[in-house]
């Protein structure tokens, strides 16, 4: 069996085990963790977490990140201007972008098909590296998460430390980890 294969299987027996209700939003996240030169063989095989929540006796949903900062960058008017100065661009992660990833993300986990036995999958969180943190999307929606999120992470965790790409300063966060170390199951 395979990385994504063994992943997978770590993934379905932690989201059978019964869900506890009274959770609060950052607790409801799993973050699936693994080494980021596996992502394009992740994308390939994303099916085989629907299929480990379905037969859990759960239902899924997946939400992409990938076109979140293209997406916003084309609606806005001064598009141009920042290609030519990008500094000038920075400004507008923190008060612009972050809520406008945060929106897209927010529609996926309040979809009338959601509810409290749904997991919704997020693919796509490192193409938010060099914009801004995943950690500051997820504060923006963890109120909104009914059932369970599963958000796939390329990169490492150390004792609830993560680090998108092994390439930022970690940050702190509530999720539990499902990654492969050592043969062994984080939590």
């Amino acid at each position: 069996m395979g990385r994504i294969e063994d992943l997978a299987d770590r993934y379905q027996r932690h989201i059978a085990a019964p869900w506890q209700r009274n959770l609060a939003g950052g607790q409801k996240a799993v973050f699936l963790v693994y080494d980021k030169t596996d992502e394009r063989k992740l994308l390939a095989r994303k099916r085989l977490f629907e299929i480990a929540t379905r037969e859990a006796g759960h239902k899924w949903t997946s939400f992409d990140l990938t076109n979140a900062f293209p997406a916003w960058m084309a609606a806005d008017d001064y598009r141009e201007a920042y290609f030519e100065s990008p500094d000038d661009l920075r400004m507008k992660f923190d008060t612009e972008f972050v809520p406008y990833a945060a929106s897209q993300l927010r529609a996926a986990l309040t979809a009338p098909e959601v509810d409290d036995e749904t997991v919704v999958g997020v693919f796509g969180a490192a193409c938010l590296y060099g914009f801004t943190r995943v950690s500051s999307v997820l504060k923006e929606v963890e109120r909104d998460i009914r059932g369970r999120i599963a958000l796939f992470f390329p990169g490492d965790v150390d004792n609830n430390n993560y680090r998108l790409l092994d390439a930022r300063d970690g940050w702190n966060y509530l999720a539990i980890p499902i990654t492969l170390h050592h043969g062994e199951l984080e939590s």
